[in-house]
């Protein structure tokens, strides 16, 4: 099978013949050993990214990044890659704040300036996705591609959290313009081919940072308007949020009728094989090897049996598609990930790849 053929397989839950692997976000210093050369991700790594545009210009500093994402994908043979649109060529204005400390008045402010703005990437923001394109074409390699339309989350916005109770219809206004946002990154997606759109946004940690009760109110219905826009163009919508998501399981995946589960925490009680029993022949789970402990801080031992319990639990029928559960940063140690890496190949018969030791 070829890369898309796999991928499309696993998200039609039929039997590929091998689980499809690919990296959420992959970051210096373990993207570094891998290319053999710095590496700059302007999505998760805004210093060295402002480095490089400053040495480089804008656009070389750009067409630098295709090379090196590609590189790093073909150098770990993923079958598809998770790309954020790029930065502007010039930098954003500061970002005007209301002068009130009330929250629903400040979350009514946002909401009403976001209402006068145009909502949506500017061209110049889709230019990775043309270059990837082109320079895959001419590597002759064809990976799909995921992108973010994340615009519900809530992860540090106490004033959102205070308004759904204090005055629901700010909520409302709020998530209005989210959905707005949403809509208008889902549109450029699917104008650029692009069939698999991120939804939702964090909204837990240890448990949800609102009560099922408000989740069902004020996000379920945005996001599913988002999720049926993408079906009516023939793409996946995946549904992403670290945390124990296990009170509002139902709602996130099916109350908002997507297509998969990404960001899927091991470490916060979300188990794939429990996940694979209730929901497996609905849904796509991208995941779920855990980043923030198991590749961090356990043996190289623990990481290859864990690496085969979530292949194994994920492996039959289909729907599901090998990653890690959030980014891999400077906490994740080289000789554990290249044992997750070796210990996937194994688990299919694929031979050792050539990275370095």
């Amino acid at each position: 099978m070829t890369s898309r053929e796999r991928v499309e397989t696993a998200l039609h839950h039929r039997q590929p013949d091998r689980t499809p692997f690919f990296e959420y976000v992959l970051l210096s210093p373990i993207a570094d050993r891998v290319v053999g050369r710095p590496y700059a991700d302007y999505a998760g790594d805004a210093d060295r990214w402002e480095a490089r545009v400053a040495a480089m210009g804008w656009e070389k500093a750009l067409r630098s990044y295709v090379q090196d994402r590609l590189d790093l994908a073909q150098a770990l043979e993923h079958d598809m890659m998770y790309v954020c649109p790029n930065p502007s060529s010039r930098p954003a204005a500061p970002e005007p704040q209301p002068t009130t400390t009330d929250p629903v008045e400040r979350v009514l402010w946002s909401a009403d300036r976001r209402a006068r703005e145009t909502p949506g990437p500017k061209e110049e923001n889709l230019l990775v996705y043309q270059l990837l394109r082109g320079e895959m074409e001419r590597r002759g390699i064809d990976l799909p591609i995921l992108a973010p339309a994340y615009a519900h989350g809530i992860w540090t916005n106490t004033d959102l959290m205070q308004a759904m109770l204090l005055d629901p219809e700010a909520a409302r206004a709020h998530f209005a313009q989210a959905t707005r946002s949403a809509m208008a990154y889902i549109e450029a997606y699917l104008s650029l081919g692009i069939t698999q759109i991120g939804v939702g946004g964090d909204f837990a940690g240890n448990r949800p940072l609102i009560s099922p009760e408000l989740y069902r109110e004020f996000i379920v219905p945005e996001v599913r308007r988002c999720t049926r826009r993408i079906h009516e163009a023939g793409a996946w919508a995946v549904n992403a949020s670290d945390g124990d998501l296990w009170s509002v399981i139902d709602d996130f995946l099916l109350g908002c009728e997507v297509d998969g589960y990404l960001e899927i925490e091991m470490r916060a009680g979300m188990d794939l094989a429990r996940l694979r029993a209730r929901f497996g022949d609905r849904i796509t789970f991208y995941g779920n090897m855990d980043c923030g402990s198991v590749l961090s801080f356990s043996s190289t031992e623990e990481v290859r049996a864990i690496t085969r319990q979530t292949l194994e639990a994920g492996a039959a029928g289909g729907g599901h598609i090998f990653c890690t559960s959030n980014a891999i940063t400077g906490s994740v140690r080289w000789d554990n990930y290249l044992a997750m890496v070796d210990e996937y190949r194994r688990f299919f018969g694929l031979g050792a790849l050539p990275l370095p030791g």
